[in-house]
């Protein structure tokens, strides 16, 4: 039974990336329109959704609320995508649940679900079973026409707006925002850190024409950074409450503008959670995050994150030179065909002494020739002849290299991907679950 459940989702992968409604509305009808059972809040965004989603649900968790939690791409566990109060969603019930709606799908002639929808499918309808007060539901891509925009949220959130997946999305930065802004909904409050001037704006006139309230960091509420080291990030926040010292154990201070975003969506919802600052605070102070600036070990210190665009690259490579200035860094990077593969190692490259390049165990994974070309093309550019560059077939293979290569009070970076990531978790020693499909979305 459960290799059947396991064949059949990886099945779905033939059905790609689709853009639209129809198949997840009807999905959703046969399953009686569980998204309709709790209140939501919807996250979209290019970077930074995964952690806004994350400190949201942990807030509201210390509110006294039973929390739906819906992310992906996952690390290790296909099981991590869907949580109630922070418990993965069971291997048993994964079974059940595809057996559930597989059969409805049998039963009707007119759906070919793609892998997201139909785990979108599950994940409301799990969140329904389990009578969860609220759910926090973050995008697979896009907006407008993800599966996730099913829901009619109290509050939505656009973290910021950056240049991905561009093939789906469009290629300009206003093609982008308009897909995100998909989600703002008639009169439901919109939260933003949208930094891009013409992103904004397409935000701000979106929320107009919806009639929607806008608030956005910087003008109506702002995380103020105090000081950032290697156990965490401290920070003060000024909204319609302030608070003098909060403190994430999350290494960054980009972390800080996630952390505000949900701050102020706890705040715009106020009476319906009563809201608290003392249980915002120490509901803030016990998240956990994985994949984001992850301390996997000591000496020396293996660090995961999963920064797979431009923007993520420069922001890693910001925090391991504030926080690590004068250690020597050994970085893995594994990298996705399809992203801007110069734009990454660009960043990577300005902290590295070694960069060993690899390919993660999956189809869309750059080839290691490729990254390598690509790789030389920037330090000559840079004129960063000291960086020594190494090349490796398998991720197994470049972290035996890491450790040979790196001495106990230096650092080995993982990063690139997610995918890449979450198979070095495993290989470090993570078990995985339905681990094959952590890129799909």
């Amino acid at each position: 039974m459960y290799k059947e459940s396991i064949e059949y989702l990886y099945g779905l992968q033939k059905f790609g990336i689709k853009f639209g409604l129809s198949n997840i509305k009807k999905l959703l009808t046969l399953l009686d329109n569980p998204h309709e059972d709790f209140k939501s809040i919807h996250i979209a965004g290019t970077n930074g959704k995964g952690s806004t989603s994350i400190f949201l649900s942990q807030i509201l968790q210390a509110h006294g609320y039973r929390v739906g939690l819906y992310t992906s791409p996952h690390l290790v566990s296909f099981t991590e995508r869907i949580r109630i109060n922070n418990e993965h969603i069971r291997e048993e019930e994964v079974i059940r649940l595809t057996h559930e709606i597989r059969t409805l799908i049998k039963e009707s002639s007119d759906i070919t679900p793609t892998f997201f929808e139909f785990v979108t499918a599950m994940a409301f309808k799990y969140f329904s079973e389990k009578r969860v007060d609220w759910a926090v539901i973050e995008t697979g891509m896009g907006g407008r026409l993800d599966a996730t925009n099913t829901i009619m949220p109290q509050v939505t959130i656009i973290t910021n707006i950056g240049k991905d997946h561009l093939e789906f999305l469009g290629e300009t930065i206003e093609e982008i925002a308009k897909e995100k802004c998909g989600i703002i909904k008639k009169g439901i409050p919109v939260i933003t850190a949208t930094e891009n001037a013409p992103a904004l704006k397409i935000i701000e006139d979106t929320a107009t024409n919806q009639s929607s309230e806008l608030h956005i960091h910087g003008k109506d509420f702002k995380g103020v950074l105090l000081k950032v080291t290697e156990n965490g990030t401290f920070f003060s926040y000024t909204g319609r409450s302030f608070f003098e010292k909060l403190m994430i154990p999350v290494v960054g201070r980009h972390q800080i503008i996630n952390a505000s975003l949900a701050i102020r969506a706890c705040e715009v919802l106020g009476k319906a959670i009563q809201f608290n600052k003392e249980k915002t605070k120490m509901a803030l102070q016990n998240t956990v995050l994985e994949g984001r600036f992850e301390i996997f070990s000591e000496r020396p210190k293996i660090i995961l994150d999963g920064a797979h665009n431009p923007e993520a690259a420069y922001h890693l490579a910001r925090t391991v030179k504030e926080v690590f200035p004068h250690k020597r860094i050994v970085t893995i990077v594994g990298i996705m065909q399809d992203k801007d593969i110069e734009g990454i190692l660009s960043s990577l490259i300005d902290i590295s002494s070694v960069l060993i390049l690899t390919k993660a165990s999956y189809e869309r994974a750059a080839p290691v020739m490729l990254l390598n070309n690509i790789a030389k093309g920037v330090i000559n550019k840079k004129n960063y002849l000291h960086v020594r560059v190494i090349t490796t077939g398998t991720v197994g293979r470049a972290i035996d290299l890491a450790r040979e290569l790196c001495d106990e009070d230096g650092i080995i970076l993982i990063t690139g991907s997610f995918y890449t990531t979450g198979e070095a978790k495993e290989i470090l020693g993570c078990p995985g679950v339905l681990s094959s499909l952590r890129e799909i979305r």
